[in-house]
């Protein structure tokens, strides 16, 4: 089996953020999309995924990526990702979803832009 593991590391109301290691393939492609999707129906409509963890990711963890995308648009929440391996960032940009995926260089950063600017919250 490949290895593959999803860890929740944060979640906050509506946010959750999510630690992947492995490979994204065929075999793990659809754990990762149940996993995620499971967050989001827990209320967690916005997800950070940290793929710095991740080894490998063929065209099924790719399809998964999109899938748990439109899951998050539909729950009117969003993706980001943080820690992108190059591969993947490449293979975003060529395909454009680089567009609709936000990206960052860490978690902690994903953490910090979904965070609301002081005086931006409704009192």
């Amino acid at each position: 089996m490949t290895d593959f593991r999803l860890t929740t590391q944060h979640t906050d109301g509506d946010l959750a953020l999510a630690h992947i290691v492995g490979e994204l393939d065929i075999a793990t492609a659809p754990r990762l999309r149940a996993q995620a999707l499971a967050l989001i129906e827990q209320g967690h409509r916005h997800l950070i995924l940290d793929l710095g963890g991740v080894t490998f990711c063929d065209s099924s963890g790719f399809n998964a990526l999109v899938g748990i995308f439109r899951c998050a648009k539909t729950a009117d929440g969003t993706l980001v990702l943080a820690a992108v391996p190059d591969r993947l960032e490449r293979l975003l940009d060529l395909t454009g979803l680089s567009t609709l995926l936000p990206a960052h260089p860490t978690a902690a950063h994903a953490l910090v832009a979904h965070t609301p600017s002081p005086g931006t919250a409704s009192a």
